[in-house]
């Protein structure tokens, strides 16, 4: 897990290639991941343009280390929109490229983020909002010790939650 600053959100727009280089990762060619696009890259951006203190507040980059000599994969992304509200709550999100789905990277990389945020001090619920039709989305959720709590803020989203109190690796 990689923190997004606003130099490897400023490539990620402009430069994939120098992004892999400062990640020290090949270039994926099927970059983004799905569900993410101009309009959210350029929300992390501005965010952290506006927020230089945000870092880890929004997207963070997830590798894949490779063995021997082969360059670590850029595999997924994901993070938060945004810091801590006033009582509390982050929103968390996530996507990873096709042919990382299914090998449980996601659900590892959920786990980091939310130990992470968790530890900040200053988060006492993580919320996500997903599709009903993706089920690996809602599995990593549910992996990740979220709970169902209903409708979400965008037309045919569905909410998730995860309070302190559940997380599952305090």
């Amino acid at each position: 897990l990689i923190a997004g600053t606003l130099e490897l959100a400023t490539l990620e727009m402009n430069n994939l290639e120098q992004l892999s280089q400062l990640l020290e990762t090949e270039t994926p060619e099927d970059w983004p991941p799905p569900l993410n696009d101009d309009a959210s890259q350029s929300y992390f951006y501005n965010f952290l343009k506006e927020n230089p203190d945000a870092v880890g507040w929004t997207v963070w980059f997830i590798t894949l280390r490779s063995e021997g000599k082969n360059k670590n994969k850029l595999i997924e992304n994901g993070g938060f929109k945004g810091k801590p509200s006033a009582d509390g709550r982050v929103e968390i999100g996530y996507s990873i490229l096709e042919p990382y789905q299914r090998n449980g990277y996601a659900t590892e990389a959920v786990q980091g983020l939310a130990e992470w945020a968790f530890s900040a001090g200053e988060v006492n619920c993580i919320i996500a909002e997903t599709f009903p039709d993706l089920h690996a989305s809602i599995r990593v959720l549910e992996k990740n010790g979220f709970g169902f709590i209903g409708q979400g803020s965008e037309e045919g989203t569905i909410r998730y939650e995860l309070g302190r109190k559940n997380f599952l690796n305090p």
